[in-house]
């Protein structure tokens, strides 16, 4: 037998026994397992993030357990079991792809990503942004919307009319707010989608920039917390300008 799929029957089968067996895999259900799965899409996602391979690892296993327990729960129910669910995408992937399975011709990425979206608005989908999901997070859902209306042609052409944009909706903030309007808010907004807008198209993924960028803060002051205390000095008892030495010499040391 192919090892990847006696591997993959190993965890069914473990799965079956967890489930019968096992207080705790007895006991949950999709929803409770809802909240445990996006708290394991964050693991895989900061393994992804910190390119640490053996971490990746282990996150895509426990995800890929997780899929096969909802799976499991599906079929205990008779609504579907792990065999519809790899049928299914594997018919899907073959449908979306007649540029691979049949004679449409796609020489590039945007050409592929057009073809998706106008296949899935064929299939009976009344919207190119109904499979945008309502629960993720604004920043990455502000992007998949720009990548969704950018399939059927409905985008900028260029880079320099997007940082255009950017500096006239921020331009729009400044006036709200110097004026103190009820606008500022919404403003806030379309500077914040303007500039995922710009990422996308100097090829920066905004959600992965700025975890980044958190990371890194976390660090630098992490950093400079232990030089002031290692100088037995508080924070309370000490300026902005003296906090700002120590964050320039945490900036150093990462040098």
């Amino acid at each position: 037998m192919d090892p990847r799929l006696k591997a993959f029957q190993r965890l069914l089968d473990i799965m079956d026994e967890l489930r019968e067996k096992c207080p705790w895999d007895r006991k949950q259900t999709l929803q409770s397992l809802r909240h445990l799965t996006i708290e394991e899409t964050y693991e895989l996602a900061d393994a992804i993030l910190d390119d640490n391979m053996e971490e990746l690892k282990g996150e895509i296993g426990d995800l890929m357990l997780h899929l096969v327990f909802y799976s499991k729960m599906a079929s205990e129910k008779k609504a579907f079991n792990i065999t519809d669910v790899l049928n299914g995408i594997c018919d899907k992937l073959v449908h979306r792809h007649p540029h691979i399975y049949g004679d449409v011709e796609a020489d590039d990425e945007e050409a592929v990503k057009k073809n998706w979206e106008q296949l899935k608005l064929k299939e009976g989908k009344k919207s190119v942004l109904e499979g945008v999901p309502r629960s993720l997070p604004a920043l990455v859902k502000a992007g998949r919307i720009q990548e969704k209306v950018r399939g059927i042609g409905f985008d900028w052409d260029t880079s320099e009319q997007v940082i255009s944009k950017v500096r006239e909706e921020l331009d729009e903030l400044d006036h709200e707010v110097q004026h103190k309007t009820d606008r500022v808010e919404s403003e806030f907004g379309d500077v914040l989608f303007s500039m995922i807008n710009y990422a996308r198209f100097v090829g920066v993924n905004p959600e992965a920039a700025l975890e980044r960028t958190n990371k890194k803060f976390i660090r630098r002051f992490q950093s400079m917390e232990k030089m002031i205390d290692q100088e037995e000095l508080k924070f309370e008892n000490m300026n902005l300008e003296q906090m700002d030495q120590y964050w320039e010499k945490a900036k150093l040391n990462e040098e």
